[in-house]
């Protein structure tokens, strides 16, 4: 009878849904970066804030940031980005079934950037989708990844984090002006015959969003340009805008347990680390977590900030390949990712490094 259905329970006599095929273990099969072809150096920014090179240094770490030209798009930089990792891989781009894309700053709601990403690489009909978890893009994206991989629902996936925060920065904003930067990174996550990617540990607290967020939403711009415009004026663009005492202060007080958490997921513990991959916020937040951690010396720590800034989602890629690339940590050594920042989230989880082109 129209409107009414039975609840019957699979039997020998019913059709059953298939399943895909699992696979027990995924790794980080090559990594890829793109930065900037513009440095900018303290000394360039200085004079807007009314600060010195001595204070962001001692404040951040920070001696030059990557800022993007307008050719440098967020997709142009994932591109770029993950043609070298599909490089590293060895994996041709016609082998990649998903493309997960971290960022914060396209400046556009859809079409995804993933979604142009993939056609921009010459792919067709594959899954594709953006992830905004801020600073912890990259590690939400990673860990979304390796769940495809090890449910069966994909076999390679390419995971980018990508920003160009210098569009929204106010030029005249002390707090934050002189931190935020722009790069993109990449890697290809596949199945592997010995677990490369240990469980993530993550988390978010939502009660603390005016840590780091945009001062303004588009309906508030919206009706501000309106209204400018109505009076011949111009309107400020929304702005990226930090409690940097707020973030340090949860950084050093929570993120241990989150590292720990991450260790512990994975069976090891700290002192079985060759490297220690965080996301570039600030070298006091860094330098806290080691000790905090009681990493031995023999763990190298990833630095990138000091001539790259913060670069949000893609910071944890572009930090992986900063110690590859200067030979202070190798391919299949042991390594620490955390990503953590605005939401304010964060996720971690321990990896065999990958290779480089």
């Amino acid at each position: 009878m129209q409107g009414t259905w039975t609840d019957r329970s699979p039997g020998e006599d019913s059709v059953l849904i298939s399943t895909a095929h699992p696979v027990t273990h995924t790794a980080l099969l090559g990594l890829g970066v793109y930065r900037p072809r513009r440095s900018v150096p303290n000394s360039e920014i200085v004079d807007r804030i009314d600060s010195s090179d001595e204070w962001i240094r001692t404040r951040s770490g920070i001696t030059a940031r990557g800022w993007a030209e307008p050719d440098e798009t967020i997709v142009a930089m994932s591109v770029n980005a993950a043609r070298r990792a599909l490089a590293a891989a060895g994996i041709a781009a016609e082998q990649i079934d998903a493309v997960v894309l971290a960022t914060s700053s396209q400046m556009v709601l859809g079409p995804s950037a993933g979604a142009v990403v993939a056609t921009e690489l010459g792919l067709h009909d594959t899954a594709a989708f953006d992830v905004s978890a801020g600073c912890a893009g990259f590690c939400y994206a990673l860990g979304n990844a390796a769940a495809l991989v090890r449910a069966g629902q994909a076999r390679h996936v390419l995971v980018i984090g990508v920003e160009r925060l210098s569009d929204l920065l106010d030029p005249t904003d002390r707090t934050c002006a002189f931190i935020f930067a722009d790069g993109a990174g990449a890697v290809v996550v596949g199945p592997s015959e010995s677990e490369g990617i240990g469980p993530v540990a993550w988390g978010s607290d939502g009660s603390q969003t005016s840590a780091i967020k945009q001062d303004k939403d588009f309906t508030e711009y919206f009706a501000e340009v309106a209204a400018a415009e109505e009076a011949g004026e111009r309107s400020q663009r929304p702005y990226i805008r930090m409690n940097g005492q707020a973030v340090f202060r949860w950084a050093i007080t929570f993120l241990e347990k989150a590292c720990r958490d991450a260790l512990d997921r994975a069976g090891i513990t700290a002192s079985d680390l060759d490297a220690f991959v965080p996301h570039q916020a600030n070298s006091r937040i860094t330098d806290a977590l080691v000790r905090t951690l009681g990493l031995p010396d023999t763990v190298a720590v990833a630095r990138d900030i000091v001539e790259s800034g913060n670069t949000s989602a893609a910071s944890v890629p572009m930090a992986m390949e900063q110690l590859l690339r200067t030979g202070e940590a190798r391919h299949g050594d042991l390594a620490l990712l955390l990503g953590f920042g605005a939401g304010l989230a964060y996720a971690g989880q321990v990896v065999r490094l990958p290779p480089l082109a």
